[in-house]
């Protein structure tokens, strides 16, 4: 008996992806549909390689066609392609090499932002994305201690070759300057330093460029905002109330530049005792979250206090490098997911391909 591929189609439409509300037919997920008398084998492509679901979402759709009569067997393979979530819009161009750059910020120092976004452009690149890190806070660039990088960059002939680490495709002022040259430049000049990051790097094939951004509300929010198209902001905030205080005005600014926050990060959310294991809440409790509520965005997540974070960040050797799966690098891996899926959710919001299936 041949099976239909319109019945394995109309099978297949039972599994939804859980973030875009959709079936997996719909959202054209299905590829390299082959029927072979009873056997039947088709990708599913989704839209990030860090889905937490995937294994979920290749088990349902197994089960659904194996439903289907006439059915035997049922291979399915797991594929992503990353979307771009915003393109060009005129006075933005889109950045060559990079389908989406993605802002981390915070309202004011002392956070850990930095610590953050290197742990979140790991966390990324571990899933199986492609993702590069520019060093945007021009005044106090800490990605390369924090990378453990000591690099002199160097040039294809035409274009600078960002250096690499962890996966990591990487810009930082940190490679111009020696180690205690302090930066002394006005706004027109840290527009003109984001411009080259941008414009003259060879960045090759990425999903994800995170921005680490100066904390505040200053110039290089605002040339970030009018130099290229952003997928998304994040806000890196603690839960004491001064730390909310400045992250409300952030968000505030990042809606004001047209850079929809895709969600906050609460950093040193609790300490665990490493004797009794008892959770304290240094800092208050519930604050980022609550703010995620106030401001309808979604909340990515809670890092707690943990030594080895600190100690990684400044030896060189991140806590998703030396310690991914203790308590806090799990929490990094969860906000890296979360944040992969809201930059599908917002790639969702350009007008959809149609399916194609391939026979």
């Amino acid at each position: 008996m041949q099976v239909e591929q319109a019945s394995v189609l109309e099978a297949l439409k039972v599994v939804q992806d859980p973030d875009l509300h959709r079936d997996i037919v719909s959202l054209g997920f299905i590829k390299d549909l082959a029927i072979d008398g009873g056997r039947v084998a088709f990708t599913i492509e989704l839209t990030t390689p860090a889905c937490p679901v995937k294994d979920l979402l290749r088990d349902q759709a197994r089960a659904a066609v194996m439903q289907v009569a006439g059915v035997s067997s049922v291979d399915v393979q797991m594929s992503a392609r990353v979307r771009e979530a915003v393109g060009s819009d005129g006075g933005r161009q889109a950045v060559p090499g990079v389908k989406n750059v993605i802002a981390v910020g915070a309202g004011k120092g002392g956070v850990g932002k930095t610590t953050v976004a290197v742990n979140l452009a790991i966390a990324l690149a571990k899933s199986g994305g492609r993702v590069g890190i520019i060093d945007a806070d021009i005044y106090g660039p800490n990605v390369p201690i924090m990378l453990g990088m000591k690099t002199q960059l160097t040039t294809d002939g035409q274009k600078i070759v960002p250096a690499e680490k962890f996966g990591l495709q990487v810009i930082s002022m940190g490679f111009l300057t020696g180690d205690d040259a302090p930066i002394i430049w006005r706004g027109p000049m840290l527009h003109g330093a984001l411009q080259q990051f941008f414009r003259e790097v060879a960045w090759t094939n990425l999903d994800y460029l995170i921005i680490d951004l100066p904390p505040g509300t200053g110039d290089v929010a605002l040339s970030l905002s009018q130099t290229v198209p952003v997928a998304g902001a994040i806000v890196v905030t603690t839960p004491q109330q001064v730390s909310l205080a400045d992250s409300r005005r952030a968000i505030a600014m990042y809606k004001k530049l047209n850079i929809p926050p895709i969600g906050i990060i609460e950093n040193m959310s609790y300490f665990v005792c490493g004797n009794c294991h008892h959770e304290a809440d240094i800092f208050g409790h519930g604050g980022g979250e609550q703010m995620a509520i106030d401001f309808g965005i979604p909340f990515l997540g809670r890092i707690p206090i943990y030594q080895p974070i600190r100690e990684g960040s400044d030896t060189g050797v991140p806590l998703m490098i030396s310690e991914p799966d203790s308590v806090s690098g799990k929490a990094f891996m969860a906000a890296a997911e979360r944040t992969a899926a809201q930059v599908s959710i917002a790639s969702y919001s350009r007008p959809t391909i149609q399916l194609t299936v391939v026979k």
